[in-house]
């Protein structure tokens, strides 16, 4: 199995792909000033399995296409939305979020849990604005300096892995100058990280490697993983998921 196979293969039957949490959703989603008679179309862009998408669909009245490059949290997502009795609300569609067949002005908000880092905040947030309503919502959590300094070993590792991540105002300009109003921002708090994340992911490890023959392949896929907890654990202090909520001009 190749890398990219193996790294699905540690995050099934997860419930979370990202940090983030129940309460954070509600949260990002109280900034909207939304008529609770309207019948919402959303998009839930890079849903992985649901965590945020069955919180939509259990709190918003309307429809909602959870987009996914992967089939198999797609159908881990078909399950759960069976389970609560929303197959009415949601809708699964297995698409590369920098190639979606919306239509332009389709959706009155758009959603994206710790998953537009895949095409780039900028790009996403530009390409996305077409599908959304004049006075429809984006949503978006983004890894985020949440200091104005950091030590620089964690920002070196971050300007390798991902060279966009910056501060929340500067993430806010962004917003700002391409057609974006903010209306409410905050960061994650560490327990999405650590309890609703790396704990669950962490148990997981064991069942992995086995499953995996014990592969060198799959103790890679481990070892960056722990790396990953380490640097947190050691610079939780420093950056975080910044969750970004602005409405289209």
């Amino acid at each position: 199995m190749k890398e990219l196979g193996l790294i699905i293969d540690l995050h099934k039957n997860s419930e979370r792909q990202g940090p983030g949490s129940e309460e954070e959703t509600l949260s990002a989603l109280g900034f909207m000033n939304l008529l609770s008679d309207k019948k919402l179309k959303v998009a839930d862009i890079g849903c992985g399995s649901g965590g945020s998408t069955i919180t939509l669909a259990q709190n918003l009245n309307g429809q909602i296409i959870a987009v996914d490059l992967f089939l198999e949290f797609l159908g881990e997502l078909n399950e759960k939305s069976q389970k609560y009795g929303l197959t009415d609300k949601i809708e699964t569609l297995e698409r590369s979020m920098d190639e979606l067949p919306f239509k332009n002005e389709e959706f009155d908000i758009i959603w994206s849990e710790g998953a537009i880092y895949n095409i780039g905040f900028e790009n996403g947030i530009k390409k996305w604005k077409d599908y959304l309503r004049p006075g429809g919502y984006i949503a978006v959590s983004e890894i985020t300096w949440i200091t104005n300094s950091r030590p620089k070993e964690i920002e070196e590792f971050w300007t390798q892995v991902y060279p966009e991540i910056d501060i929340a105002s500067n993430k806010m300009k962004i917003l700002e100058n391409n057609g974006y109003t903010i209306v409410g921002y905050f960061y994650l708090k560490q327990d999405s990280w650590v309890e609703n994340y790396y704990k669950p992911m962490k148990a997981r490890f064991e069942d992995f490697l086995n499953r995996n023959e014990n592969s060198e392949l799959a103790r890679k896929v481990v070892e960056e993983n722990n790396k990953e907890m380490d640097l947190y654990e050691k610079f939780k202090d420093y950056y975080s998921y910044g969750f970004y909520v602005a409405r289209k001009n």
